[in-house]
């Protein structure tokens, strides 16, 4: 099993750790305001019987992207536990090349997450615009990736999922990971219509897969029906090959443990084939991130 999603810090790392409070789409997070090192990561998953991991990026400060993945190369070679890292570049920059040749230098970088979800609602905002998959810097700079084999962690909500899918076929030789499935926070029926349409232009685009993770984001728990309103509904739409498992810790130790969101996926993945199975709590993620 390879849990395709999760982060650990240093509490001095991370501007948004430390210092007043700020607006996260999780909520209010006192719990995590401290170091979480690998060692209870671990500790953590070790019910799940995880055999490898894919850390992605947690917004250290500006300028320290390389800091970040030299910091969880080290935490995961003294551990013992593989793990492949998706780093932080800024896709806006006028040159990219030197930040993915400076990343490079890692080899256990295995792309990139620039986070572009912007909502109407303030609460949920994090990038500048609502539409900055439709910039040709962007555009140019996620196309980049292709020649070093990295993927790109897309982060967007419903009312951005066309320009998105704009991106992801601008950058054919680029695999986009959508971030926990396409953030459903609208759980009203014209919400879900609007997601589920999002979901099915974003599948119709082959080089995107789904990240079955942060589920409970929205709904600050852990919701067996709920994730299996969204895994049945991604599969259907991307299929399993194209579905990976990922826990999203520790942001949804908030609220849960990681056996009882495990459970709550296994349980939500039970009808499946065990191929399909398989595929989403492990072949997905190996093959999308190059696991060994």
């Amino acid at each position: 099993m390879i849990d395709a999603h999760f982060h650990i810090w240093r509490q001095a790392d991370l501007p948004w750790l430390v210092g007043p409070m700020q607006q996260r789409i999780f909520g209010p997070y006192e719990p995590i305001r401290r170091d979480y090192p690998i060692e209870e990561y671990l500790a953590d998953a070790a019910a799940a019987g995880m055999t490898g991991a894919v850390y992605v990026q947690a917004n250290w400060a500006p300028g320290r992207a390389l800091d970040e993945v030299r910091f969880v190369a080290d935490s995961a070679g003294r551990a013992g536990f593989p793990v492949a890292i998706v780093a932080y570049a800024d896709m806006l920059a006028g040159d990219i090349r030197p930040a993915l040749d400076a990343l490079a230098t890692e080899p256990s970088v295995r792309g990139v997450r620039m986070q572009l979800h912007w909502h109407a609602n303030p609460l949920y905002r994090f990038a500048s615009g609502p539409d900055l998959a439709r910039d040709p810097v962007l555009q140019r700079n996620v196309a980049a990736l292709a020649a070093f084999g990295w993927s790109f962690d897309l982060q967007v909500f419903a009312g951005q999922m066309e320009s998105a899918a704009e991106l992801s076929a601008a950058c054919p030789g680029v695999t986009f990971v959508l971030q926990h499935a396409g953030m459903l926070e609208d759980l009203s029926e014209a919400g879900i219509a609007q997601w589920r349409e999002g979901m099915a232009r974003l599948a119709a685009q082959p080089n995107i897969v789904s990240k079955l993770s942060g589920l409970g984001t929205f709904l600050r728990k852990n919701d067996p029906a709920h994730t299996a309103f969204i895994l049945r509904e991604t599969v259907a739409l991307f299929g399993a090959g194209r579905c990976l498992f990922g826990s999203n810790f520790p942001i949804e130790k908030l609220w849960t443990t990681y056996a009882d969101l495990v459970a709550a996926h296994r349980s939500a993945a039970a009808a499946l084939p065990e191929a399909d199975r398989a595929l989403i709590f492990a072949g997905t993620a190996r093959k999308t991130y190059k696991l060994t």
